[in-house]
């Protein structure tokens, strides 16, 4: 049986375009190279889903559920960053739940890839609170493909689109021929996807009803499951 890839499109495009500079985009810009990519891996053998191919209204939960739902092998979220200053910041960052295993193999050899195109390589960092990454059971890697507010950066996304997209499906398949051959050879075997246990936390207890509205608002766009109960 192939191997079954989800290929996010960072954001939705309608109610959350992600980083928006100078009128771009950033769901436009991830839904271009999320498909370039997903192209490439299908056309050598994988078996690919997306969790959008256009503009939808979608959580960041639904985006993990839809992998968890296909009972995916991997799953690879395509975002772009934005800094606080414009153009201060350049170059491409991979996240991963934790830096262990064949996911955090798999998002340096992207980076080192997106480095050879042209990019500055930041690191791979763990972000364990991304709902992306927390809420998948299959190996998770969240790209960052350059800064959308770097001049720099854009026309490299612009102008090398194609081998940005094969930089990063190179660095897939290479990580996954690699683990193959090492689980051939009585090497150990790409991580399990496993259930986590599931915790729930309280996180403010208000008498005044907006607040409690603000504050759920706020941690639904952190990818949080929330809801207002009354004592």
């Amino acid at each position: 049986m192939a191997t079954k890839i989800v290929i996010d499109a960072g954001h939705n495009g309608l109610s959350d375009p992600g980083a928006v500079y100078n009128g771009r985009r950033e769901s436009d810009d991830t839904l271009r190279l999320a498909m370039a990519v997903g192209e490439i891996l299908s056309r050598s053998g994988y078996d690919v889903d997306y969790t959008r191919t256009g503009n939808i209204n979608q959580s960041v939960i639904q985006k993990a559920q839809l992998a968890n739902d296909t009972d995916a092998d991997l799953f690879i979220s395509i975002h772009r960053n934005m800094s606080e200053v414009p153009g201060s910041y350049h170059g491409v960052q991979s996240l991963v739940y934790d830096l262990s295993g064949p996911k955090l193999t798999m998002a340096e050899a992207i980076n080192k890839n997106l480095e050879g195109v042209g990019f500055r390589n930041i690191n791979v960092e763990a972000r364990p609170n991304l709902a992306v990454l927390r809420r998948t059971k299959m190996p998770a890697i969240l790209v960052e493909v350059g800064f959308i507010d770097n001049a720099e950066d854009n026309k490299l996304f612009d102008t090398r689109l194609d081998e940005i997209a094969q930089a990063i499906a190179d660095g897939i398949m290479d990580t996954l021929t690699s683990i193959e051959n090492e689980a051939s050879d009585g090497q150990p075997a790409a991580e399990k996807p496993v259930d986590r246990p599931l915790y729930r936390v309280q996180v403010g207890a208000f008498y005044n009803l907006q607040n409690a509205i603000d504050l759920e608002q706020e941690l639904k766009r952190m990818g949080y499951n929330t809801w207002i109960v009354t004592a």
